[in-house]
């Protein structure tokens, strides 16, 4: 089905992981030891986006003066300890298994690198990933193209030549503005 591309990239939360909702609980939690307040649409429309940039939304919107760095490492340390116990593969998983050894793969996710990788561990399939690349292994997050240019460098692939499966607005515009071809998994 994706014969013609050189490379899949893959999102990882609400991709291959169901975490969406693990992750909504871990807001709610740290944000109610301060106070702080988000909408739940509010919060889905930062899918895909580092943590930090949705910790500094909360705090703007809230009129706080937290420091959104220190907000998105409590939320972080909350769904760690949440995600290793709950975390579940997504159907797309299948597509993942389908091509392991015939094309290169990458993780190209708004979650942290170590995030990323204690949860692929998790279910045993960080090993069919030639690459994962995590927020804090690029300067520019979605929706600028460079998490997906890094997945592309990291596999030697000519970022024309690969798809990217997205679940998330952010993510959809940084697959296009790196010239890959995306699937968007909620239309599926």
């Amino acid at each position: 089905m994706y014969d013609q591309y050189d490379a899949l990239i893959f999102d990882m939360d609400g991709t291959i992981l169901d975490t969406e909702p693990t992750h909504r609980k871990a807001w709610h939690q740290v944000l109610g030891r301060y106070g702080l307040t988000l909408d739940e649409s509010q919060m889905v429309g930062f899918n895909g986006a580092p943590t930090w940039r949705l910790a500094q939304f909360i705090i703007e919107k809230n009129h706080s003066s937290h420091d959104p760095y220190q907000l998105a490492a409590e939320k972080t340390a909350a769904v760690k300890a949440m995600l290793l116990e709950n975390v579940r593969p997504l159907p797309l998983m299948d597509v993942v298994k389908a091509y392991h050894g015939r094309r290169p793969m990458a993780v190209g996710t708004g979650s942290e690198h170590s995030m990323a990788d204690a949860l692929l561990n998790q279910l045993g399939v960080r090993e069919l990933f030639t690459a994962v690349v995590g927020a804090d292994d690029v300067e520019r997050h979605k929706p600028e193209p460079d998490t997906f240019l890094r997945c592309a460098a990291l596999m030697g692939v000519d970022p024309a030549r690969c798809v990217v499966f997205e679940d998330a607005d952010f993510g959809v515009q940084a697959a296009k503005a790196a010239g890959m071809d995306v699937v968007d998994v909620r239309l599926l």
